[in-house]
């Protein structure tokens, strides 16, 4: 155009000079700030706290049991007031005998408890040196004793809090009572002893597993959907500028579908929530940011 006069510019039509300035051979400017690439769910880094929880599984024992019996021999059973499951106070009566010699005898719980057997039947002998009427668990108060593993044992300490499942009586709490000095040469796991308290009938010898909390550790967490194993160590991809950085990770404890990230990421980082082997390191991305539940 600069060989044209000013006079013949001026003098051409709009749509002429249009046609000029589609043929410039000078093209626009590209965006280089514009989201390019496919689109990928991400979610910014944030912190969370992580219970660090040994299992232990084992069985239901009474912690102390208490036999009923009559002081003496060849008595018969009346009255039968009181059966197995049934919560006692101490000094209820549990059953009625009749004496050789005429008269009653009452039978009554020697402690507070929950009866976990009972052999009284109306008509049946009882006497001091035979089978116990009724088995008490004292105070209601049984014990898991569990086993895990050795590893964990060094984790375990007196008082500990625990949550213990028993099939059929849900949740209860307990507490560390004891911890065995030896491990099971065979298997390699310790003992350890839950105290537990329940006023429901809890079945002797039924199998429970306990929660232990040891310890608690916060820090910033990813989704375990966000991380990677690879031959590089523990990886997540990170996203800055709209393209992808590969960050080698240092993990901790998991917990509800979360890992703990002890080194490698920083709290407010952009990592992609469902990390795979699509994505590779400089690619670049349309990010779509996603609370962490969604990315789960």
């Amino acid at each position: 155009m600069r060989h044209l006069s000013r006079a013949v510019v001026r003098n051409l039509c709009p749509a002429a000079l249009a046609g000029l300035l589609v043929v410039s051979p000078y093209p626009a400017a590209a965006d280089d700030d514009a989201p390019k690439g496919p689109a990928v769910t991400v979610l910014k880094v944030a912190k969370s706290c992580f219970s660090d929880i040994v299992e232990a599984t084992g069985t239901i024992i009474a912690r102390e049991e208490t036999s009923v019996r009559p002081e003496r021999p060849g008595l018969k059973v009346t009255d039968v007031l009181a059966e197995a499951g049934d919560t006692t106070t101490a000094g209820q009566v549990l059953a009625r005998l009749a004496l050789p010699e005429g008269g009653t005898l009452q039978v009554t719980a020697p402690v507070a408890g929950v009866i976990a057997n009972s052999t009284a039947q109306i008509g049946n002998f009882a006497s001091a040196k035979g089978e116990a009427l009724f088995t008490i668990v004292a105070r209601s108060e049984y014990d898991l004793v569990g086993l895990v593993a050795t590893a964990d044992v060094r984790k375990l300490a007196v008082n500990q809090q625990a949550t213990v499942r028993i099939a059929g009586a849900g949740d209860i709490s307990g507490k560390v009572r004891r911890i065995g000095a030896t491990v099971e040469p065979n298997i390699q796991q310790g003992m350890v002893y839950i105290g537990i308290s329940s006023q429901k009938r809890l079945l002797l010898n039924g199998s429970g597993r306990a929660l232990i909390k040891t310890g608690q550790s916060c820090n910033v967490a990813v989704p375990l959907t966000a991380v990677q194993y690879s031959s590089a160590g523990t990886v997540v991809q990170v996203i800055r500028r709209n393209r992808v950085e590969t960050k080698r990770i240092e993990v901790g404890l998991m917990s509800g579908g979360n890992i703990e990230v002890r080194d490698g990421l920083n709290e407010g980082d952009v990592v992609v929530a469902r990390a795979g082997a699509l994505l590779r390191e400089g690619d670049p991305v349309r990010p779509v940011m996603a609370s962490a539940e969604a990315a789960k």
